[in-house]
C-alpha cells in the first residue's frame, strides 16, 4: 500500500465523517452529567407532584418518587455533595489502582517486559503474542493503549512485516477486546462499582465482587486471542504484503533492551514472584489470611482477598515497577520512585474531575427512586414482549455499542446506563452479572470504530509515523474484521452461557434464582 492510497476517502470514510461530526456535537462528560443531575432533580419534582410511583414485585412496596426539586431536596442535595464523592466505589478503587500501574509504567517496567515478550517468540506466534499480550493490557489501566501499538510495530518490522499491521492488530486487540483478562483487573473493579450501586436500588442488600464476571471473561481472553489471529493473518495481513523497511529507517539493534534494562527485568520478575508467593502463603489454609472469616474462603465476597482485589493487583504492579526502576537506573532514589507515580495521577485528573459529577448523578438518580421506578415500568414492558432471555442481553449488547459510539469513557456510560439496566434486568430474573458482561461486550467491540474514542488520535499519531498520509477510513476500514467477528464470537458464548447456565464468576450468574 502506498502512502496516497491511505490518503482516499470512500463513502465509509464519509459516513464515518458524519458520525464524528454528530459526536463531537455532544456535550463533555463532566457537562453531560451536569446536565443529567438537573434532569433528574427538576424530573423528581414533576413526577412527585404528579404521584408517580410503581409496586415493587419483590417485597410489594409502593415506591414513590422523592422530590428534590423542594425546600428539603434542596437541602439534601447540598448537605451531601461532598460525602457523594468521598464514598464513591469507583474512585477509591482507581486511585489505588494507579499507585500500582504508575510505577510499572512509568519506571518502564510494562515496555521492558513486553519488548522481552516479543522479541523472544517465534515469528509464527509474533502476532498471536501481541494480541494476547494487548488484550490482557487493562490490568495497567490504559497503559496497553499507549505502549502496544509502537512496540507492536518495532515487533513486527524486527520480523520483516509492515509496522501498520503491527499497530493495527495491537489496538483492535487492546480496545476490541478490552474487557477480556486472565485475572481480575482494573476494568472489572471500575465497572463492579457502578453494577453494585445500581443493583442496591433493588436489594439494598446486594453485595458481590469485581469478579462476578472472571470465568467468562477468562475463556473470552483464549477465543479472541485464536480469532483474532486468525483475523489478522488471513483478513488483515494481506492488505500489507509489500512492505519496505528501508524507508523507515529501522535498525533493530537499537530497539533492543540494554544490559540495565535486562537486568532491571531479572530482578522485577525474580521481585513478582517472591510477591505472588507472599499473596499465595496468605490465601492457603483451612482459615487463610485473605480468606473470609466464616467460611474461609479467598473467592467469598466478604473475604480481605476480594475486597482487597485492587489492592493485590496495586502491589502485584508496583513492586516490580519500582525494583525495575531502581535496577535499570531510571530511579536514584525514593523521590524519583513517588515523582513517577506522581505522574500517573496527573494523569488520572480528568478521570477525578469526572467522578464528582459523576457521583452527584448516580445518588440523585438513586435517592429519587426514579431508577427504580423505571426500572419496574420497564421490566413490564419487556415481560409482555415474551422475549427468550438472549434476545434480551444481545439488545443491551447492541444498545451498548450505540452509545459507545459516542461517548467515548467506560466509566461515563455504565454510570448512566447501570441504574436503568442492571433493577430493570434484576426484575426479570437477570443476575447483575450477566446485565453486566452484555453492556462490557457492547462497550469493548466498538471502541476502535468510533473516532470520539480517546486513543483513536492516538493510534492515528502512530500510524503517521510510518505513513504521514494516512486517514481514519484507513484505520477503520483495519478494524471491523476485528470488531465484527469478536461481536460474534462473544454473541456465541454469551448464548452458551445462558443456555447452560453456567457461572460468569465467583458470585455472578445468570438468573437470580
Amino acid at each position: 500500500m502506498s502512502g496516497t492510497e491511505y490518503g482516499k476517502k470512500g463513502v465509509g470514510s464519509r459516513i464515518l465523517s458524519g458520525i464524528e461530526f454528530v459526536g463531537n456535537k455532544l456535550p463533555d462528560p463532566i457537562t453531560l452529567f451536569v446536565i443529567l443531575s438537573a434532569v433528574v432533580i427538576v424530573i423528581s419534582g414533576i413526577c412527585s407532584a404528579a404521584g408517580v410511583s410503581a409496586v415493587h414485585p419483590g417485597t410489594g412496596e409502593t415506591i414513590t418518587v422523592t422530590n428534590l426539586f423542594s425546600v428539603s431536596g434542596i437541602k439534601y442535595i447540598w448537605s451531601n455533595f461532598i460525602t457523594n464523592f468521598s464514598t464513591f466505589a469507583p474512585f477509591g478503587m482507581a486511585m489505588i489502582a494507579v499507585v500500582g500501574s504508575g510505577a510499572a509504567e512509568k519506571s518502564g517496567f510494562l515496555a521492558a517486559l513486553m519488548r522481552k515478550l516479543l522479541s523472544s517468540a517465534p515469528p509464527a506466534l509474533v502476532t498471536f503474542t501481541i494480541i494476547f499480550i494487548s488484550i490482557n493490557g487493562n490490568h495497567a489501566g490504559d497503559a496497553a493503549f499507549v505502549v502496544m501499538p509502537p512496540l507492536a510495530a518495532l515487533a513486527f518490522m524486527g520480523i520483516g512485516r509492515h509496522p501498520l499491521f503491527g499497530i493495527f492488530t495491537a489496538f483492535a486487540a487492546v480496545s476490541a477486546g478490552f474487557c477480556s483478562n486472565l485475572m481480575v483487573g482494573l476494568s472489572d473493579a471500575l465497572a463492579y462499582g457502578f453494577t453494585e450501586a445500581a443493583a442496591q436500588l433493588i436489594d439494598p442488600g446486594y453485595v458481590a465482587s469485581p469478579a462476578i464476571n472472571w470465568y467468562f471473561l477468562v475463556v473470552s481472553c483464549i477465543i479472541l486471542s485464536i480469532i483474532g489471529t486468525l483475523v489478522a493473518e488471513k483478513i488483515v495481513a494481506p492488505r500489507f504484503a509489500d512492505v519496505d523497511l528501508g524507508k523507515y529507517d529501522f535498525d533493530a539493534q537499537n530497539e533492543r533492551l540494554t544490559p540495565e534494562q535486562n537486568k532491571g527485568l531479572n530482578y522485577a520478575i525474580i521481585a513478582f514472584a517472591v510477591t505472588l508467593i507472599v499473596i499465595v502463603f496468605m490465601s492457603l489454609g483451612s482459615s487463610p489470611i485473605l480468606g473470609d472469616a466464616e467460611s474461609g474462603s479467598i473467592m467469598a465476597s466478604t473475604s480481605p482477598f476480594m475486597q482487597g482485589i485492587v489492592l493485590t493487583l496495586s502491589i502485584l504492579l508496583f513492586v516490580p515497577g519500582a525494583v525495575f526502576g531502581f535496577v535499570s537506573g531510571q530511579y536514584k532514589n525514593d523521590r524519583d520512585l513517588f515523582a513517577g507515580v506522581t505522574d500517573a495521577f496527573k494523569d488520572m485528573a480528568p478521570y477525578v474531575l469526572l467522578c464528582i459529577f459523576c457521583s452527584q448523578f448516580t445518588n440523585f438518580f438513586g435517592k429519587s427512586n426514579l431508577g427504580a421506578i423505571m426500572a419496574i415500568k420497564g421490566a413490564e414492558k419487556l415481560a409482555a414482549f415474551q422475549l427468550p432471555p438472549i434476545l434480551l442481553l444481545i439488545g443491551l449488547i447492541f444498545v451498548s455499542c450505540i452509545v459507545n459510539i459516542f461517548i467515548g469513557s467506560a466509566s461515563a456510560k455504565w454510570a448512566i446506563l447501570a441504574p436503568v439496566f442492571v433493577p430493570m434486568m434484576m426484575l426479570m430474573n437477570f443476575d447483575p452479572a450477566v446485565t453486566q458482561i452484555a453492556y462490557r461486550i457492547g462497550d469493548s467491540i466498538t471502541n476502535p470504530l468510533s473516532p470520539l474514542f480517546s486513543y483513536f488520535p492516538l493510534v492515528l499519531g502512530f500510524a503517521r509515523r510510518y505513513e504521514k498520509n494516512i486517514g481514519m477510513g484507513t484505520i477503520i476500514a483495519n478494524m471491523i474484521p476485528f470488531s465484527a467477528t469478536f461481536a460474534v464470537a462473544w454473541i456465541i458464548q454469551l448464548t452458551v452461557w445462558v443456555l447452560l447456565d453456567l457461572p460468569l464468576g465467583p458470585g455472578g450468574g445468570i438468573f437470580l434464582s
